[in-house]
């Protein structure tokens, strides 16, 4: 790899760390190629993605950025799983360690918050946000709901009523 193509990298690094709302770093020495098409394709699935980068370049990429704490956790063979949403990426990375002992999750960051291995466990289990989009458009939903059925029931018990009646004064 030539000075260019590594500046190249570097930039990269540095916009994935910049426009990321999660990423996650963990060793991943002893999976084969397969495995990590099957995270890559998870990840994707997420809305998330999969980067390995030499250590040394991210590390540049960290200097003077928010998340740039994390350093700590570039050592060994490293790989960055991270998405735009707060919690695509830590979830991704949490159900792929689970199945493959081999992915060790070291740490990561949130935004500027350097977050730990229990740190990670906890964004993922976090709703997304997708799921926080739908939980509150169900409640905004629900009064509607709720006043239209209000709304509609005296209508239909005056009709039964009304039926009612007309049965009376028919059989009488």
């Amino acid at each position: 790899m030539d000075r260019a193509q590594k500046e190249k990298v570097v930039e990269e690094l540095g916009q994935i760390f910049e426009s990321s709302g999660v990423v996650v770093v963990a060793h991943y020495e002893g999976l084969t190629v397969a495995d990590m098409q099957d995270l890559r394709a998870k990840a994707r699935e997420a809305d998330a993605a999969v980067r390995v980068a030499k250590n040394r370049l991210a590390k540049i990429a960290l200097d003077g950025k928010p998340c740039a704490s994390m350093t700590e956790y570039l050592t060994g063979m490293t790989v960055l799983t991270y998405s735009e949403d707060p919690v695509a990426a830590a979830k991704v990375a949490e159900d792929f360690a689970k199945e493959n002992k081999k992915f060790e999750i070291l740490g990561g960051a949130m935004g500027e918050n350097a977050l730990d291995r229990a740190g990670v466990e906890a964004v993922s289990k976090m709703p997304s946000r997708d799921e926080l989009i739908a939980t509150i458009a169900g409640m905004l939903g629900a009064p509607a709901s709720n006043i239209a059925g209000a709304i509609g029931a005296p209508a239909s018990n005056i009709a039964s009523i009304l039926s009612t009646i007309e049965e009376k004064q028919e059989a009488a």
